[in-house]
């Protein structure tokens, strides 16, 4: 069977989730830099997460969950999963209690970060998703993976897929994408017929 696994953030929704958030409790400035310095591989996914959760642990749940709940989506990519639901997963390094309404949208398996919440609030991170344990997963039950991305968090992902897709629909995918992917694609259509042609 062949397994796509995309990315959530700028792949199956048409805006980063953090910053989104970051600007909607007016914090923009303390995520920004963070953010720029991560795309920039100046700083490691998981310290930066980590950093970025922490400056957002103080949010109310419920409001930071329904927020992401109304993200838009990219139409035809939400058709091809909407179609090909049983070989589609999305895996992203969002917490589960902030994402799992704008995910429950795409109508497909997904795996996340978790977090304890206690009181509305994110007390502690309990897992960061690693990106390539998902595509092991499926090509350890003889899977061919395609794994659909951009930033610094998919490039082991996508070095270990056997197709990788960069997405640069939002923003220029990270250097370490662009080095070892097999297909760039900058419009949705584009992604959508090499979706299609894959399948």
């Amino acid at each position: 069977m062949i397994r796509f696994i995309f990315d959530l953030d700028g792949t199956v929704s048409a805006e980063e989730t953090l910053p989104l958030i970051a600007s909607h409790f007016r914090i923009e400035e303390e995520i920004a830099v963070l953010t720029r310095e991560t795309i920039a591989g100046n700083i490691p996914f998981t310290d930066s997460f980590i950093k970025r959760v922490h400056i957002l642990s103080r949010l109310p749940v419920p409001e930071v969950r329904e927020l992401l709940a109304g993200v838009r989506l990219f139409s035809g990519v939400l058709d091809f999963l909407a179609n090909n639901s049983e070989n589609c997963v999305i895996a992203t390094g969002n917490l589960d209690c902030w994402a799992q309404g704008l995910l429950n949208r795409t109508g497909i398996r997904s795996y996340t970060s978790s977090a304890l919440v206690r009181d509305d609030r994110v007390q502690k991170i309990t897992k960061i998703l690693r990106k390539e344990d998902v595509v092991k997963q499926y090509k350890a039950q003889g899977d061919t993976v395609v794994f659909i991305g951009e930033g610094n968090n998919d490039m082991e992902a996508m070095r270990l897929a056997d197709v990788s897709i960069a997405s640069a629909l939002v923003h220029t995918p990270a250097n370490s994408v662009l080095s070892i992917t097999d297909y760039l694609v900058f419009e949705e259509d584009s992604l959508c017929r090499l979706l299609n042609q894959l399948s």
